[in-house]
């Protein structure tokens, strides 16, 4: 295992800066997930720090150790690509064994007679490290087999074992599951963590897919336009977003956006519904955030009440979501509903809904977070 930091680290190229000053630390045997939109620097920061480019300015450390001018192959740290990368016209086995070969058996070929006996050893011992490496990754039976005849999956598991077999300080893992489809997507899911539990090893994972990071990661940096905008738990991103960019990239659906405006006494209002409240604040207007499910179907009559006309309408089975516009000219929203409550709802009717209680974030026109007041809404909203 490895613990890894990275600090201020930038990268230009010409006059174009793609990273802005990263610091960044990751414990042994953590599973951190970089996560963002395309061309945010997400694969540029690891492959700094796997050595394939170099920083303008920064340092990257394994285990305390400054490695800027360490060869990639020197760093001990596997790389898993999105492409599978492996040789075609070799079997299972020979990909898995391809870098304990390339390490190990350099030294054989140039000794002489004893050279014959200790490479006959050295290669029964590698064919025990990918035949256990391959009956973790369930892969034992195909190491027979050339890539062309196995599956998607199956290759990524390939791919993995080639790194694993190396027993390397970390795993580096760009985009590996972007090449498969969305239902083997989240088996694979389910494999690497459970991987990485078995492991104990570090872990640094790269992904434009929220969903990737929130099932996954330990802990997940949010990273845009070459910065790291949030650093945390799955479920402090989720739930307690800094800015409002973190906000709208993490969850699916979306989060709704409001255009609300603050009084003076702090309350959030959106179509003249009291949502939240702020501490004291400067600011007037604002937007307010609610997810999906932190909104209830509600009788029109309850004074919480938000209304609006069902645009469209989405049934997932478990789930029904409501695209609604709302009675303030003109925003947008989605509504959660179990198939008992929306299946009867039909696009067209006029429906209801309130924000379930303490769950609304509001941010000010910067797109910084505001932090809530702690005392219930319903004892503040009677005295305003």
């Amino acid at each position: 295992m490895a613990a890894i930091s990275l600090s201020a680290i930038k990268k230009n190229y010409g006059e174009t800066s793609v990273l802005s000053g990263i610091d960044l630390s990751i414990a042994e045997g953590e599973f951190l997930t970089l996560v963002g939109p395309s061309g945010c620097g997400k694969s540029t920061l690891l492959r700094i720090l796997a050595g394939l480019e170099a920083p303008s300015s920064g340092d990257v450390l394994i285990d305390g150790k400054r490695v800027n001018s360490i060869r990639p192959a020197d760093r001990n740290l596997a790389m898993v690509f999105q492409s599978y990368a492996l040789y075609p016209h070799l079997t299972i086995a020979q990909n898995i064994m391809t870098p304990l070969r390339l390490r190990d058996l350099s030294f054989v070929e140039r000794l002489p007679v004893a050279g014959a006996v200790i490479g006959r050893k050295k290669h029964r011992m590698l064919h025990r490290q990918v035949e256990e490496t391959a009956r973790i990754l369930k892969i034992d039976h195909l190491l027979d087999r050339k890539p062309g005849q196995l599956s998607g999956g199956q290759r990524q598991r390939a791919a993995l074992g080639r790194a694993m077999v190396r027993n390397p300080a970390a795993f580096l893992m760009d985009e590996p599951l972007s090449n498969l489809d969305a239902a083997l997507r989240i088996h694979m899911r389910s494999e690497l963590a459970e991987l990485h539990r078995s492991l104990k090893t570090t872990f640094v994972y790269v992904t434009h897919d929220q969903a990737e990071a929130l099932t996954m990661s330990d802990r997940m940096a949010v990273m845009m336009d070459g910065n790291i905008l949030q650093l945390g738990t799955p479920d402090e991103i989720y739930n307690n977003p800094r800015d409002i960019r973190v906000a709208e990239f993490v969850g699916a659906p979306k989060i709704n956006l409001l255009s609300g405006h603050l009084d003076t006494g702090g309350h959030a209002r959106c179509a003249g519904v009291v949502l939240t409240r702020v501490a004291p604040s400067a600011f007037t207007d604002v937007t307010i955030g609610l997810r999906p499910e932190h909104l209830a179907l509600c009788d029109p009559s309850d004074p919480e009440a938000l209304k609006g006309r069902v645009v469209h309408k989405e049934n997932l089975g478990a789930d029904i979501y409501f695209h609604t516009a709302i009675q303030d000219g003109g925003s947008r929203l989605v509504v959660r509903a179990s198939p008992v409550e929306g299946s009867s709802i039909s696009i067209g009717q006029d429906i209801a809904f309130k924000r379930l209680h303490g769950l609304a974030m509001v941010f000010d026109p910067s797109g910084k977070r505001l932090d809530l007041m702690t005392e219930p809404l319903e004892q503040v909203s009677e005295v305003a």
